[in-house]
């Protein structure tokens, strides 16, 4: 086992073309990059270029939206994972923009941090319906799904907005342009699903791939495989992170999403429908369905379906267009503590994750950070 300043001397030894992209998937991986500082160790000709792995980010306008309606008119509990609490949708400033803002203003809002957390609040409430406001990718849908398959309280429902992560990057490779020459592939994710899942990369597209964990040395290491391959022309799927990775996923995990759940066309925020990209809750858990059971306000939840703010470039981000300094607002007026788009929320979202590790842009000389 290599150990990161190892992989960095190989990587460095490498005969690099003049430039190359390399896409990371995951916001756990650019966290673990961008805290690592390993843009600036790695040569100057590899650019790392974070990619389509944060939920909050991709969440849809509409699904937020409708969430703080039932927290604002229904007698109901809404629970949800902490950061979709602060991400704003498109409306008036004088209007609750926010599932914070409702709480603000009295909605019985409440942040969890686990499915178990939902079932427990709604066990502890029966009189209560409580509404779980369920976003995420394949990692956070899984253990929803677990709670389904275990049965689910009578006055739980499910306001369900998951999401699968290679459509995403199926979306991108399809395009004209898909802006990176190899892929560091989320490990998260195939510790869930598999690691065959990402072949398509290869076997579709003839681009390198490697699956990462965590730690710079994994990473590092992933990286390395797909410069590798580049070089000698030979693309292929590696499974850096084989001590949790396996063939086949977690079959558990898959069977029980294969049960509860449905795969449905879905919307990504700014980026439009992407097909087969969605979770739904499978018709026989059609009582828990929280869209069924206030349809009025998916009906008017559809008329704010929309991008992102006016002048928010979250969603060239996300999608690996441009970095988080190119956004026309990253660091004025767009910042953690008053997030303008979801990429400054979430501790998955590039911009957050550029601008807490002290990345600024040049110009701001009054805010730069020396590394």
């Amino acid at each position: 086992m290599h150990t990161a300043q190892q992989w960095l001397e190989k990587i460095r030894a490498l005969p690099l073309p003049d430039k190359v992209r390399l896409m990371n998937v995951c916001g756990g991986h650019e966290r673990s990059i961008s805290m690592a500082g390993l843009r600036k160790a790695l040569p100057s000709q590899i650019e790392l270029i974070p990619g389509p792995g944060c939920p909050v980010c991709v969440c849809p306008e509409q699904d937020i939206y409708q969430a703080i309606q039932l927290a604002l008119t229904e007698d109901i509990v809404l629970v949800s994972f902490g950061d979709m609490l602060r991400v704003p949708v498109n409306v008036p400033k004088k209007e609750i923009r926010s599932l914070e803002q409702a709480k603000a203003a009295g909605a019985d809002v409440r942040p969890i941090a686990s499915p178990l957390e939902a079932v427990r609040i709604a066990r502890a409430e029966p009189s209560k319906i409580v509404v779980f406001f369920a976003a995420g990718f394949e990692t956070t849908c899984a253990p929803v799904a677990g709670m389904c398959a275990e049965g689910l309280p009578e006055n739980l429902l499910l306001l369900m907005s998951g999401r699968l992560t290679w459509p995403a990057v199926a979306l991108l490779l399809n395009s004209e342009q898909p802006g990176f020459d190899a892929l560091i592939a989320p490990g998260h994710v195939a510790t869930v699903m598999g690691p065959e899942e990402w072949q398509f990369v290869v076997d579709q597209h003839h681009i390198p791939a490697a699956i990462a964990g965590f730690t710079s040395e994994s990473l590092l290491a992933a990286t390395y495989s797909v410069l590798r391959q580049l070089i000698e022309n030979r693309p292929f799927l590696d499974n850096c992170y084989p001590e949790v990775v396996k063939p086949g996923g977690n079959p558990t995990a898959r069977a029980m999403l294969g049960e509860t759940m449905t795969i449905i066309d879905a919307p990504w925020r700014g980026i439009g429908i992407i097909p087969a990209s969605g979770f739904e809750l499978a018709e026989r858990y059609a009582q828990h369905n929280a869209r069924l059971h206030f349809p009025t306000y998916a009906e008017e939840a559809r008329l704010h379906a929309g991008e992102m703010p006016p002048g928010c470039d979250c969603a060239r981000v996300v999608m690996g267009k441009i970095t988080p300094l190119e956004c026309r607002i990253y660091g004025s007026p767009c910042t953690p503590r008053n997030p303008v788009g979801p990429c400054m929320v979430s501790d998955e979202g590039a911009c957050r994750i550029w601008w807490s590790t002290g990345v600024r842009k040049e110009t701001d000389e009054s805010m730069a950070i020396e590394h």
